[in-house]
């Protein structure tokens, strides 16, 4: 395997370095003051930690420890027979504040094809629920979100498919979205589950509206995270300031996927 020229081991070796300087790194890194926000992205892989426990508080635990004013979650659901949501949202609203974006039809589910998006102090003026082309059921939910003391926030929250071809595919759709002449702040949050860079990347298309694209951050596998397949994306240059995985002993265990965390200024 070869990764930005490296070899597999030298890939785990830069894995390893990294890892104790984004440690280092999030422990000194804090919100500047009530102007900046923190968005996080989170395959919560149906609350299936890497120790094949089911443990939806652990999952719970995990966004505690991220404090988000915005978080997109993916697998929230389960994938078949009645899709049930797996979290106790009730619950994480008394101890974080975050509420759900409204979804419809979604049954006993928390979202949309296993997409849920969490927002705190605001309100939601606008929400759709988009099918991406594609082998696999995959979705995004795009929310319109006004923010207390805060200019309105669109934010688009996706799973991209396995296969490249849907991907390339998914992302010809998400910037369909994008198409109007309006250029009110956008994020986009997600699993894009793109692990290549540069010209082979199936997420080149996003560039025309989300480009340059922040740094690829690694986050999966949560255990060594070797490749970078959750993305958080904005439309306007200088709106993130920083991009981390939230790598904690509990972030390790609680999922395939290492949370992705964001800082933004609106």
């Amino acid at each position: 395997m070869q990764k930005n020229g490296r070899s597999l081991q030298e890939t785990v070796l830069v894995s390893i370095r990294g890892r104790k300087a984004r440690k280092a790194k999030s422990e000194q890194r804090k919100r500047i003051d009530d102007t900046e926000m923190v968005v996080a992205s989170y395959n919560v892989h149906k609350c299936i930690g890497v120790d094949r426990k089911f443990d939806p508080e652990r999952t719970a635990r995990v966004i505690r420890e991220i404090s988000p004013d915005v978080i997109a979650l993916q697998e929230a659901d389960n994938r078949f027979g009645d899709r049930a949501g797996l979290l106790d949202l009730a619950r994480l609203e008394m101890e974080t504040g975050l509420v759900p974006v409204p979804i419809t039809g979604n049954g006993k589910g928390h979202g949309w094809r296993g997409n849920l998006l969490l927002f705190k102090r605001g309100t939601v003026r606008d929400v759709h629920q988009i099918k991406l082309p594609g082998l696999e059921p995959r979705g995004a939910i795009v929310a319109e979100i006004d923010l207390d003391q805060k200019p309105t926030l669109r934010v688009i929250a996706a799973h991209l498919g396995l296969l490249r071809h849907s991907r390339s595919e998914q992302a010809r759709a998400v910037l369909d979205i994008m198409s109007s002449a309006d250029e009110r702040p956008t994020l986009l949050l997600g699993d894009l589950n793109e692990w290549r860079l540069g010209n082979r990347s199936a997420l080149n298309t996003l560039h025309t509206t989300f480009g340059p694209l922040p740094p690829a951050v690694p986050t999966f596998p949560s255990s060594l995270p070797l490749l970078a397949l959750d993305r958080i994306m904005a439309n306007r240059h200088g709106m993130i300031s920083t991009v981390e995985a939230h790598d904690t002993p509990l972030s390790r265990v609680a999922s395939d996927h290492l949370p992705l965390t964001a800082f933004v200024h609106l």
